[in-house]
């Protein structure tokens, strides 16, 4: 396996996880199947047409191929019909979050790499690769996004993409750079969360 095939299955992995996450916040607001797919598709695409955009890969990918938009909605068609199944995880749209967060992080940043981007450029737009479907789901569920209230989220994502670009420019063989940066990305979220990691605040706040 190539790393660039890894890069594409992990961009579809990202996108199932994100699509999923969406469903399972549109069946908590008690949502009808189409406002389901909607929440699944929009969180599902939004981080990597966001990519696209900004680096002039127009139109996005997801609108010259119906790939992102089907595994999207797959997605919600999954939550839809086995929803009780996923929601046995412990804190499923986090988990879920947080896996599409370390997968599109490093996807993000492979292709701003791919686009000539030095190592700063392309780790912040792996970020915002991996937090515009986060964002654009909880905005349309009326909810504050993650990103603004749960510190170690967007880090996160920047830690993951920064050491994948880092390790990719030191010549580590690209397969080995994605997934340890995607591991590095997800664990980092869920030990956050789990024993309640947060960033300093201003102590006059």
């Amino acid at each position: 396996m190539t790393a660039t095939t890894l890069i594409a299955m992990l961009d579809m992995l990202g996108t199932f996880a994100f699509g999923l996450s969406g469903a399972m916040v549109a069946v908590r607001r008690k949502l009808d199947l189409f406002g389901i797919l909607v929440l699944a598709v929009a969180t599902g695409v939004a981080g990597g047409m966001i990519r696209d955009v900004l680096l002039g890969d127009t139109p996005p990918a997801a609108l010259r191929t119906l790939t992102p938009l089907g595994i999207a909605g797959a997605a919600g068609l999954c939550v839809f019909f086995f929803g009780p199944w996923i929601n046995r995880l412990t804190r499923p749209v986090m988990v879920l979050d947080a896996i599409g967060l370390g997968v599109f992080c490093v996807a993000g940043c492979h292709k701003a790499l791919e686009f000539g981007l030095t190592i700063p450029g392309a780790a912040l737009l792996g970020v915002m690769t991996a937090i515009g479907g986060g964002m654009l789901r909880d905005m349309m569920a009326a909810e504050v996004p993650r990103v603004l209230h749960e510190e170690v989220y967007a880090a996160a994502a920047l830690a993951g993409a920064l050491a994948y670009a880092v390790a990719v420019h030191l010549g580590v063989p690209g397969i080995i750079a994605a997934a340890g940066a995607v591991l590095l990305a997800v664990l980092l979220r869920l030990a956050s969360v789990r024993y309640g990691w947060r960033l300093p605040r201003a102590p006059w706040g």
